[in-house]
């Protein structure tokens, strides 16, 4: 019981309440930067320590493997090391390719990793290469996001253009065009014996349903649920998570409704907002102590919050800091040399890099950025929503270590500095370099045996699966879809101009609420820049006069 009382004390009051509450179901409303995994985690440690919870039988569910590792550190650290902490994705694919020669039989399928190749097939099937340039990487990814928004909220080819001429989203792609894609893709994938991420899950939830003998096993495995970002469920994230809870209710949710920023994507805050109708004994905590930031970035949260009705404020726990900066400039290029001007300064005033970000709306935006920082000499890395190992030059590179890593040998990670050497230029450097730091990191783990090319590739290839890319210590270009879950010491978010952010044609509300992420990355130092006219958000967070 001392190591429980233990547990409890390392939390705030409402914190405390929800590692208290160790028999769901349970919905926590965390705020951003209100400590809402220390909270889940302690909920775990806590219920493990007084016998409430078989660690064994928890399965904890999150958007993203870095918050996975994040979660199964901070359990060990606790002394829970054998929780299956998990993506959603990760966690169906592992059932599925276990049960799949029993259920399914045959070949288990190929998982694709990327849809591209796939779809260029599909364009020229369809009889739309003349019309489509598929070597477009814009349409590629637009072309990839309606096909994963349709299958996520479960939409065939054939009640496509009924569902999307209901929806406030326009696609950027013809809709009949679409269809065609949309049905030839499918088509593809069956032939080729291939399935995507979308198909897991909808794969795995039709197994759970289907198959009594494979529920009950799933079931007497996992018994406790926790599943953070719970505004972002998709319709079929849904589904399946109803298949492992069965008529169960130990379930804990976790979730923010002012940080859902994926709907185009298919994800919806209602499975969130009506949890206690579905669960009407639920206990409802809230989480409203902000620890990121400054009492100066949150007093602007707040107004936002306010503002756009959008949820519960924060209270600051934060001593005082600076008041969040804004500033105008004529034009892009005028405003990218400000902040790197700004960046300049505090890097010869020691502020390591990879506590610094630059933030936009858009990947066009991050672009110019890009450039600049590549004229400057500064270190950095990009990340944005389209999916690291999804670009080219990232295939390409990987091809090429498969290619090496049959033939053993001694210097490995030399060889892999040579393969890297003819894309190490223009628009790869990034990607390419934090392939070859993940490389040096490795060389240095001693529990990484045998240090060859091969088991380098195995360690990369797990990271496609998870969608795990490599970092660097470096600074950071992200989009705001992007940023969410993580946070800097020193923010610029540009271009916040009208028409930019929020973007025209888009959903204002949603807009607003990207704009609140993108404030609440910030610990200490938000500085915000726009062009010529400034965004309605500066003025609805009090950041310039009404």
């Amino acid at each position: 019981m001392a190591l429980a009382e233990e547990i409890l004390a390392a939390l705030d009051p409402d914190q405390r309440a929800v590692a208290l509450a160790t028999r769901g179901p349970v919905c926590v409303i965390a705020g951003a930067g209100t400590g809402k995994t220390r909270a889940i985690t302690h909920r775990i440690a806590y219920a493990v320590a007084i016998g409430t919870m078989d660690p064994t039988k928890v399965l904890a569910l999150t958007f993203t493997a870095k918050a996975a590792g994040e979660m199964r550190t901070r359990l060990r650290a606790l002394g829970v090391p054998n929780v299956a902490a998990r993506t959603i994705h990760a966690a169906a694919l592992k059932q599925l390719l276990y049960f799949w020669p029993t259920v399914f039989g045959g070949r288990t399928p190929d998982l694709i990793t990327t849809k591209t190749g796939f779809l260029t097939e599909a364009i020229n099937r369809a009889g739309l290469a003349d019309s489509l340039r598929a070597s477009n990487r814009e349409l590629m990814r637009d072309l990839a996001s309606e096909i994963e928004w349709a299958k996520v909220s479960q939409v065939a080819p054939t009640d496509y253009i009924a569902e999307v001429s209901a929806r406030q989203q326009k696609p950027r792609v013809n809709p009949e065009q679409m269809v065609q894609i949309y049905t030839a893709y499918e088509s593809i994938k069956k032939e080729e014996l291939a399935i995507d991420f979308e198909d897991v899950l909808l794969l795995c939830a039709a197994m759970l349903e289907q198959e009594p003998d494979v529920r009950e096993r799933v079931h007497d495995q996992y018994r406790y649920f926790t599943i953070d970002e719970y505004q972002d469920i998709s319709p079929v994230q849904q589904r399946l998570i109803n298949a492992w809870l069965g008529n169960r209710k130990e379930i804990c949710v976790v979730g923010d409704p002012a940080q859902t920023i994926y709907t185009f994507a298919g994800a919806t805050p209602t499975f969130l907002n009506s949890f206690t109708q579905r669960f009407p004994e639920a206990e409802v905590i809230r989480l409203t102590t902000g620890y990121r930031s400054t009492p100066e970035i949150i007093f602007a949260a707040n107004a936002l919050l306010r503002h756009g009705q959008m949820g519960q404020e924060l209270v600051a726990h934060n001593g005082h800091g600076s008041k969040p900066i804004v500033s105008s400039y004529q034009d892009e290029s005028a405003e990218v040399a400000g902040i790197l001007d700004e960046i300049s300064t505090l890097l010869s005033d020691g502020t390591p890099p990879q506590e610094i970000a630059i933030l936009a709306r858009t990947n066009s935006q991050l672009a110019t950025a890009e450039k600049a920082l590549r004229h400057a000499n500064l270190p950095y890395q990009v990340r944005n929503t389209e999916k690291f190992f999804e670009r080219k030059e990232i295939r390409d590179f990987l091809s090429q270590v498969r290619k090496a890593s049959v033939i053993p040998s001694d210097g490995w990670i030399d060889e892999l500095r040579t393969l890297a050497q003819p894309y190490l230029t223009g628009d790869a450097i990034d990607g390419i370099a934090a392939l070859l730091h993940l490389a040096r990191e490795l060389d240095g783990d001693p529990t990484f045996e045998p240090k060859t090319l091969r088991t380098y590739l195995r360690e990369v290839e797990d990271r496609v699966q998870q969608n795990n890319p490599p970092t660097m210590p470096v600074l950071t270009l992200a989009t705001l879809h992007a940023a969410k879950g993580l946070e800097w010491e020193r923010v610029f978010l540009m271009g916040a101009s009208d028409g930019q952010l929020p973007l025209a044609g888009s959903d204002r509300d949603e807009e607003r609420r990207l704009f609140y992420v993108g404030i609440t990355r910030a610990k200490a130092d938000l500085h915000i820049s726009y062009q010529r006219t400034p965004s309605p958000f500066l003025r609805e967070s009090g950041l310039i006069p009404a």
